[in-house]
């Protein structure tokens, strides 16, 4: 029986995005029942375990910290791991007779002046050494594989797309069964949404630019709400959409809860996320699972995610955010059909899928 690891050390100190990942795969792992001996490595901060079928170990090496890569190997060598998947991509030295990653974007690598310095130094200094570590890596989507193969010259075979989902919770509820979160979160009964961290890359200026020219249009128009914590850079997000002088119109939400998020997914008119770039697009595919139509980047993979529901926009020109977020409240036909086909096109997505791709991957690996 191999015995392989899971580093599942984010989960302590981040909800959302990579965290959700991890959760979501282990959660379909005990669905699938794999031969093997998993072990979930956690935080040793961690409260409880994130699985009552697998056993669990505590790791004091923190994830991001410096010397991770080394400090990590020598954490891990007492396990004897046949294999190790390192979910957040930054694989240690050593720890494991074989090593999977999961890359979710090179935004990082797109975008540098978005980042700190210092989380600039931790992505862009170790992501060629930790990709050619790997003996296979896992990708998000053809459009992050694409990168890899683009940008880091890795060979096509190495890698593996695995497509994410959104997970049961996320579905279409009723006005009674979402009234209490809106109370809660001071909302209106229907707005325009976005759900992300704040941070430069999500390009929350340039929708706040188009939202401020669909007052101009529709001076009815519903609230945007900002519903996501703050991120890298989130100084001058916050100050460049305070400088528009819309702050009685765009109603910003950091605190909104893992649990709060299908209620308020299921009382938006829309999702808009005019992201730079984006690996995947976790958040629209969970607004479309509730029924929220969907209108993207045109860039990255959330076109890959969306498919021909909703609209496409141009990130660089808010005019054509402006113009999709107007369909959005005047062609209500439009909408109800787009509404239905989010729904269909989510449900195409299945984290069991998802998670027999994976471990697929590791028997290869094993042999």
């Amino acid at each position: 029986m191999a015995h392989i690891g899971i580093d599942a050390r984010l989960t302590h100190y981040r909800v959302g995005g990579i965290s959700r990942y991890i959760t979501a795969l282990i959660a379909a792992y005990e669905w699938h029942r794999p031969p093997h001996k998993l072990t979930i490595l956690q935080s040793r901060k961690a409260q409880k375990p994130l699985s009552s079928r697998f056993a669990g170990a505590k790791l004091w090496t923190p994830p991001h910290h410096r010397l991770e890569r080394s400090t990590l190997s020598i954490e891990l060598w007492r396990h004897r791991l046949d294999l190790l998947h390192s979910p957040d991509f930054i694989a240690p030295r050593h720890g494991a007779r074989r090593h999977i990653i999961t890359v979710h974007d090179l935004s990082f690598i797109h975008y540098p002046e978005y980042l700190t310095a210092e989380s600039r130094h931790y992505y862009n200094g170790q992501i060629e050494a930790s990709v050619a570590r790997a003996d296979h890596i896992l990708a998000n989507s053809q459009a992050t594989k694409d990168d890899l193969i683009a940008i880091l010259d890795v060979p096509a075979d190495k890698i593996t797309v695995h497509l994410l989902a959104a997970d049961e919770r996320f579905r279409p509820l009723s006005s009674a069964q979402t009234a209490a979160t809106l109370r809660a979160l001071e909302l209106p009964d229907h707005y325009l949404l976005f759900v992300g961290t704040l941070e430069p890359r999500k390009n929350l200026a340039g929708l706040a630019k188009a939202y401020r020219d669909l007052k101009l249009e529709v001076p009815d128009a519903p609230k945007l709400v900002v519903a996501g914590r703050l991120g890298w850079h989130y100084e001058q997000v916050l100050a460049d959409v305070g400088a528009l002088g819309m702050d009685e119109h765009i109603l910003l939400r950091h605190a909104v809860s893992d649990q709060q998020l299908p209620a308020v997914y299921n009382r938006a008119c829309a999702i808009i996320l005019p992201s730079f770039h984006e690996g995947f697009g976790l958040t629209a595919l969970e607004a479309m699972a509730c029924g929220a139509v969907p209108v993207v980047s045109q860039v990255g993979a959330l076109q890959e995610i969306v498919g021909d529901v909703g609209a496409l926009v141009d990130p660089h020109n808010p005019s054509t955010i402006a113009s999709a977020m107007k369909r959005v409240l005047t062609d209500s036909n439009w909408l109800a059909i787009q509404s239905q086909r989010a729904r269909q096109r989510a449900a195409q997505f299945n984290w069991r899928k998802s998670a027999r791709i994976v471990l697929d991957c590791y028997d290869a690996l094993l042999g």
